[in-house]
This record gives C-alpha cells, sequence and structure tokens, in this order.
C-alpha cells in the first residue's frame, strides 16, 4: 500500500461530491470530464457500467489531466486490475467479497470498499480499510445508520452513495464520519445523452456553492 502515489484520504477530501459517471458513448467522456471540472469537481468516478467505460478512463486521464479518475462498480480482482492498468487513480467497490478486499490490498490503487452494515464493515476493517462507501446509502438506513455506526465503529470514514441529492446531501455532510457524497444527480443521464455540458457544470457548481453555503 505505500506504493499508492494517492492515499484514500487524499480521494476523499478532494470534494465534497463524487460524481457518478454512465458513460455510454466514448465521445461523451472528456467533455463531461470538462464539465465536471468547469463546475469545481475535481475528482471523478466513471463506473464499469458501460463498454466503453474503461476506454473513457483512459481518454479522460490523457485529456484531463487536472481530475483525479476513479473506477466505480469494480466487482472483482480482474476488474480491479483492468481498471489500473486503464490507469484508473482509485477504485470503488459496491460491495465487499473476500476475493476483492485481498486483492485490493495488494493493488496499485487504493480500493474503496462498498458496504451497506456493520457486518460489512467489520469484514473490511479486518483486512486493514477505513475509507468505504456506504451503499446503497438512503435503503440501507440513510444519514441515521451512519451515524448509529460512528461510535463502536470510531476509526472508519464514509462515502455515502445512493439516492443522495442536493435535498439530503449535507445532512449526511454534517456527520463526522461522512467526508463526503457520491451521487449522479450532477452528472443526469438525459444531460449526457443531449450534450448539455453547461447544465452540468451549473449543477456541479450549484452542488457546491449549496453544500459550502
Amino acid at each position: 500500500m505505500e506504493n499508492w502515489s494517492i492515499q484514500p484520504k487524499e480521494v476523499f477530501a478532494i470534494s465534497p461530491v463524487v460524481p457518478v459517471m454512465v458513460i455510454e458513448r466514448l465521445d461523451q467522456a472528456v467533455p463531461l470530464a470538462r464539465a465536471l471540472v468547469a463546475g469545481g469537481i475535481r475528482i471523478l468516478e466513471v463506473t464499469l457500467r458501460t463498454e466503453c467505460a474503461l476506454e473513457a478512463i483512459k481518454l479522460i486521464r490523457k485529456e484531463v489531466p487536472e481530475a483525479l479518475v476513479g473506477a466505480g462498480t469494480v466487482l472483482n480482482q480482474e476488474q480491479l486490475k483492468a481498471v489500473a492498468e486503464a490507469g484508473a487513480q482509485f477504485a470503488i467497490s459496491p460491495g465487499v467479497t473476500t476475493s476483492l478486499l485481498e486483492a485490493g490490498a495488494h493493488s496499485s490503487i487504493p480500493l474503496i470498499p462498498g458496504v451497506a452494515s456493520v457486518s460489512d464493515a467489520m469484514k473490511a476493517m479486518d483486512f486493514g480499510y477505513t475509507y468505504l462507501k456506504f451503499f446503497p446509502a438512503e435503503s440501507s438506513g440513510g444519514a441515521k445508520a451512519i451515524k448509529s455506526m460512528g461510535s463502536p465503529l470510531s476509526g472508519l470514514v464514509f462515502c455515502p452513495t445512493g439516492g443522495i441529492g442536493l435535498a439530503n446531501c449535507k445532512e449526511y455532510l454534517a456527520l463526522d464520519n461522512v467526508a463526503c457524497v457520491g451521487g449522479s444527480w450532477v452528472a443526469p443521464m438525459d444531460a449526457v445523452r443531449d450534450g448539455d455540458w453547461p447544465r452540468i457544470s451549473d449543477l456541479s457548481s450549484q452542488a457546491l456553492a449549496h453544500i459550502n453555503g
């Protein structure tokens, strides 16, 4: 882990909002990344939900060097290796498996495992992970669930994702054990499909202004 060029703590500190990006066509990748950066968000999570995701990561790393580019929806050790080779600077998983946690412990990039319960979190802790994604946040108990984890699991820091938007993001960010939130509301699919990059920049800057206001 000492060979990581960036630590999970740094990933969580870059922005209070981590945009969850679904890129259906490769030509959307760079404009979307630039729109988010223009709105003030420098961290990007490209989900592995589409066929062009790995190429999108490569392209964004090349064309938008000011952004920190990671991969989301990483499900297994093969995908973890593939995103690292594509240039991802961090990886995020929606859940935990023993094989993925073991692979992450020896990966060239930091893995942020996803947890939905105290048991999941304890399993991640057993492998040395302290920076975790809480997913799906709203349907797993929301901010109350994360707050209740604070005392028994005092060493953990969360990035809740799933069902979070402008209306409830500050509730999560007010918690001592939450550093940032993930969400797709700053990069909605209709705007991406329409190429409405100014709207995405506006949504990003509005989110940051709302959080910091």
